[in-house]
């Protein structure tokens, strides 16, 4: 049976009246990406406190520092070796046997540069701990043979985000790291999307499946995500439904006057619940409007088709 992780990227925006975040989080979810570390090197008291302060099961990942995948490309020289052993450390604090490495579409994978990394990764002792790989690439859907012969003579876990590619390699762990097929991250999942998301990763077997979710609503699709894996069923997303569920999200943070297109762009990634109990994506709803400029939300209830 598969192990399965799912969580979000980082604990700081889980509010919960009453308790600090980490230990809010925690009672939440079984797992968190720890994103923080990509950009500073937090101190090491601070990261034994993480770990004292959530349950002896709960799951750590730490993604690497940024000076080894962007300002020092994978070299192997001192500097990464030591940025390296610092993460080494943290993962072992808080008894993680994931390092993430993301590297950045721009990053240069000539041959020179593919025999410049397997050094790095020949010499590094890794005890015990697994490196997961997310290759970022400009226009491209499948990694290169040679960075494919990396990822499995090391025995690397290849992340991909799996809202958006299915995994082209081989492995015991999936590891998805999923932003959505919105601008960035701002994106909020349906339950097809979901499902698909659950699809690609029970499709065989595997011995752990990690999905850390990094989109604006990530908390909240983690939360529809780990529901499901539990009943079988989603929960609602919207308090009400149809037109008043398109009413709560535009409520949210709409700046009127606004355009038909403008209320698609900044307001149709938002998810809301239909009477049929389906879940849909706002632009659903929104590209029914008529093509004009409306000053408040009542205009556009009013303008908006009766048909949900």
């Amino acid at each position: 049976m598969t192990e399965l992780l799912i969580g979000a990227g980082g604990w700081a925006y889980f509010q919960v009246p009453g308790l600090r975040p980490l230990e809010a989080y925690a009672r939440a979810f079984n797992f968190v990406e720890v994103n923080s570390t990509f950009y500073t090197r937090p101190p090491l008291q601070m990261v034994k406190s993480w770990r004292r302060r959530v349950p002896q099961k709960f799951k750590f990942s730490v993604r690497c520092h940024q000076d080894v995948t962007h300002r020092f490309m994978l070299e192997p020289i001192k500097e990464v070796f030591d940025t390296v052993t610092q993460m080494q450390e943290i993962c072992g604090l808080l008894r993680s046997k994931f390092l993430v490495l993301q590297t950045p579409a721009s990053f240069p994978f000539t041959e020179e540069k593919v025999e410049s990394i397997r050094h790095l990764f020949n010499s590094l002792n890794l005890k015990g701990m697994r490196l997961v790989w997310e290759v970022r690439q400009k226009g491209k859907k499948r990694i290169t043979p040679r960075i494919s012969s990396l990822i499995q003579d090391f025995n690397i876990i290849y992340c991909v985000d799996l809202s958006k590619e299915t995994p082209t390699t081989e492995a015991d762990t999936v590891y998805t790291r999923v932003f959505g097929k919105g601008k960035h991250n701002i994106y909020q999942f349906t339950d097809d999307e979901l499902l698909e998301v659950d699809r690609k990763i029970m499709d065989k077997a595997r011995d752990t499946a990690v999905v850390s979710f990094h989109n604006v609503r990530m908390y909240k699709d983690a939360a529809r995500y780990k529901i499901y894996k539990q009943r079988k069923r989603f929960p609602p997303v919207t308090r009400e439904k149809g037109q008043r569920a398109l009413k709560e999200v535009l409520l949210e943070d709409t700046a009127f006057p606004v355009t038909r297109q403008e209320l698609i762009t900044t307001q149709g990634w938002k998810v809301i619940d239909l009477p049929d109990n389906q879940r849909v994506h706002a632009h659903t709803l929104l590209e029914r409007l008529p093509d004009r400029c409306f000053t408040n939300i009542e205009e556009v209830l009013m303008t908006l088709p009766k048909k949900e």
